[in-house]
């Protein structure tokens, strides 16, 4: 079987590569993706993402010992222990922890696709881990893959783009069958292989981050196959995949 691979540009098109039953890869390189990943590298238990500031609250109400993290407008919110910033997430404070998570992008992707059999955290830094094991579970149990792009704010996003690039090129080329959309993602990602956090600061939301303090986020989520591990989100939890 060759496996399709598909690339949505934006959260609210995670409902169709639900309808077509692929194996969703969700990526929101600033900053969602990679502060989950960060937080599972320094032993975080398990990740609960929530659409609203509302449900996370009352996540909180109900488990105490349960972490709040997450942004609105690029700033942590009231009473949250995290912001979004990957660097926050340190072995000393998370360990051994449950977070609930609420994005303006990232986390709505991931609400939207809890619906799909299969949903992977992808990032620059596993984006070679979550491709290999995407390609393994689709061969298996024979379906397509469709990476998610967050976007921000129900726009198309440069540094998610590149990600979703950055993942299509590590895919055995035999195996596969690339859209139109993940065949300029992969293009872009060549093009800018060499250089990617300069490529990305190029975009809007990066600039804005830069704007608010948060210029190590970036340079910290733009480095590449960091960590071997592939966050998976299953039943409203998203926990290490063994």
């Amino acid at each position: 079987m060759t496996v399709t691979v598909n690339l949505e540009f934006m959260a609210k098109d995670a409902v169709m590569a639900v309808r077509r039953g692929d194996l969703i890869v969700a990526i929101d390189v600033l900053r969602c993706s990679s502060s989950i990943t960060n937080a599972f590298s320094n032993g975080a238990e398990a990740v609960i993402p929530t659409r609203t500031l509302k449900e996370a609250y009352k996540l909180r109400r109900e488990h105490p010992d349960f972490l709040l993290a997450g942004e609105r407008n690029g700033l942590k919110p009231q009473m949250f222990d995290f912001g979004n910033s990957p660097l926050e997430f340190t072995r000393e404070r998370v360990y051994g922890k449950t977070l609930v998570f609420t994005t303006t992008s990232g986390t709505a992707a991931l609400v939207r696709s809890k619906s799909a059999n299969w949903v992977l955290i992808g990032a620059f830094l596993n984006a070679g881990s979550v491709t290999a094991k995407a390609i393994e579970i689709a061969e298996r149990e024979g379906t397509h893959i469709s990476l998610v792009l967050s976007g921000r704010e129900g726009h198309f996003s440069l540094e998610d783009f590149i990600c979703g690039g950055a993942i299509v090129e590590r895919f055995p080329i035999e195996k596969v069958w690339l859209s139109d959309a993940a065949n300029a993602a992969l293009l872009a990602f060549k093009q800018t292989e060499s250089h990617i956090c300069e490529s990305v600061m190029r975009g809007e939301h990066p600039r804005q981050l830069v704007e608010l303090g948060f210029k190590r986020d970036i340079e910290f989520a733009c480095q590449l196959d960091l960590f071997n591990i592939v966050p998976i989100y299953r039943n409203g939890i998203i926990r290490l995949l063994s």
